[in-house]
């Protein structure tokens, strides 16, 4: 039987109900001490991943690879990481695992050495024919050491016959669907590539003249290297010491780029597709105060993520924006906790309340999600223990209805909260005054991309409306909707 997408996720921690990102990913070339700057890229992009990190380099003689579970403070710091990690090439991997188990195996950058040379691979999103081809690439036997999807574009890029390492990388990518990113090095190249619709980003910057790929702007900031432009949808870019060239090995098409970037994943401080992070999400919450206004005291962000929709949304609706809960920064993951006690503790000891601020007050939470509702539920609970004399709540973004099978981790539809219930329910589950959501035009209006077309969507936004960009062929296997698929697979396998 193939599982599907969601059964491959990893357990999520029961306290923590933000989705995640799989992973972000870093490169620079002809770079001094190109492994210490590829740490500090890393640390920008520590967000898009706290599970693990890895770093790959290339010296001129070979290519040398660290992998970590945890975070890239704890990995790479010290100063002998260059000579640990040596070379003028580096790239590097932040990861939440979707595709795969959390173990040291599936950490990225992976690396292969092929008869054409080495080649290091870090990926950024989630493959939909992942199992179909790994199946497949058994079958003719191949022998895998990880169960990342990441892998399965090396061993495609093994198969291939073509004489030239680019071309071989080619044929892969032309054999993959999904959203992604991807860099490589090569022993005289680095490589980046973002899928046909451009659902997940990659950016080129230059640092004093050397070319750098990051998932974000935030990256090329932390190491003081200058935003040249993103890599386009469907673009291939080669970059060595002729310089950089630009391919397109996919046939044309519109981008669809992911919108929960804007709403959640990418650092506010970063520029995504050209548009700021941070200002869009103060439109959200703008526009938000003008879809669902209340009768309150006081603006309150559930922290971090959703400060910039509540700065907009007090703006616009004149209200005092106050931080009435506060966060200790010096918590990592919340542990799993055994007993229903413990697991409060375990939240109290992300968010505190601030009761100067609340007591007493008519109070409006803005999130900049929801999910499942878990943390909703226990945020709401710690805002009326302080005192407040009503809570309604917000979210910045329209109600996630549908899971995810390009890099986020989400939960199956059942356990999408908004998938479940009427808004009507939710502020019931929730117990809040009021509940409402932003809706998907005011998403669109907050990104300025005009009302959403139904026959040709401007963005990737499926968590909200169900249109999905590419076809899911894993998921059709799965639901026994791919019969043709079905029986080329198990011809393979009986095989």
């Amino acid at each position: 039987m193939v599982k599907t997408p969601a059964d491959r996720w990893s357990p999520r921690d029961p306290d923590d109900d933000a989705p995640r990102l799989e992973c972000g990913v870093f490169g620079v070339f002809d770079v001094e001490d190109a492994s210490a700057v590829t740490a500090l890229g890393l640390h920008a992009l520590q967000h898009r991943g706290q599970e693990a990190c890895g770093i790959a380099s290339f010296d001129g003689n070979g290519f040398h690879t660290e992998r970590h579970m945890g975070y890239v403070g704890d990995a790479f710091a010290g100063g002998d990481l260059t000579t640990r990690l040596p070379g003028a090439f580096a790239i590097g991997h932040t990861r939440y695992s979707t595709a795969g188990g959390s173990v040291i195996r599936n950490v990225q950058p992976m690396f292969a050495d092929l008869d054409t040379g080495g080649i290091a691979l870090a990926h950024n999103g989630n493959l939909t024919n992942f199992l179909t081809l790994r199946q497949q690439l058994v079958a003719e036997g191949r022998i895998f050491q990880s169960t990342s999807d990441s892998e399965v574009i090396l061993h495609l890029i093994a198969r291939s016959r073509r004489p030239r390492l680019v071309d071989r990388f080619i044929d892969a990518l032309r054999e993959i669907e999904g959203g992604y990113a991807l860099v490589a090095i090569t022993n005289k190249k680095l490589i980046g590539v973002r899928d046909p619709l451009g659902i997940r980003p990659l950016v080129l910057g230059d640092l004093d003249g050397h070319p750098v790929l990051a998932s974000e702007t935030c990256a090329l900031d932390m190491i003081g290297a200058r935003f040249v432009r993103d890599i386009e949808h469907g673009e291939m870019v080669i970059i060595d010491h002729d310089g950089i060239q630009s391919l397109r090995p996919f046939p044309a098409a519109r981008a669809r780029p992911c919108i929960f970037e804007y709403v959640y994943f990418a650092r506010p401080d970063s520029v995504v597709n050209g548009k700021s992070i941070y200002e869009v999400r103060k439109r959200m919450g703008r526009r938000l105060a003008m879809e669902t206004p209340a009768n309150v005291d006081v603006v309150v962000p559930v922290p971090d993520s959703g400060v910039p929709a509540a700065l907009g949304f007090a703006q616009e609706a004149g209200l005092p924006f106050e931080m009435g809960i506060i966060r200790n920064h010096y918590v990592g993951r919340t542990f799993i906790q055994p007993t229903q006690g413990a697991r409060e503790t375990g939240v109290r000891m992300k968010l505190s309340p601030n009761r100067a601020v609340l007591a007493g007050k008519k109070v409006m939470l803005i999130d900049d999600s929801i999910v499942r509702g878990t943390n909703s539920i226990r945020v709401v609970r710690m805002v009326r223990e302080a005192g407040a004399a009503e809570v309604h709540l917000r979210s910045a973004s329209p109600p996630i209805q549908w899971p995810d099978f390009y890099g986020i981790d989400m939960p199956d539809r059942e356990n999408l909260l908004a998938a479940q219930h009427s808004v009507e329910d939710i502020a019931r589950i929730l117990n809040v005054d009021s509940m409402g959501f932003l809706s998907v035009d005011g998403l669109y209006w907050a990104m300025e991309a005009g009302a959403r077309d139904p026959a040709n969507p401007q963005f990737t936004d499926h968590y909200f409306t169900g249109d999905y960009p590419t076809r899911l062929l894993d998921r059709e296997i799965a639901e026994g909707r791919n019969a043709v698929a079905e029986r080329q697979l198990s011809f393979l396998v009986d095989a």
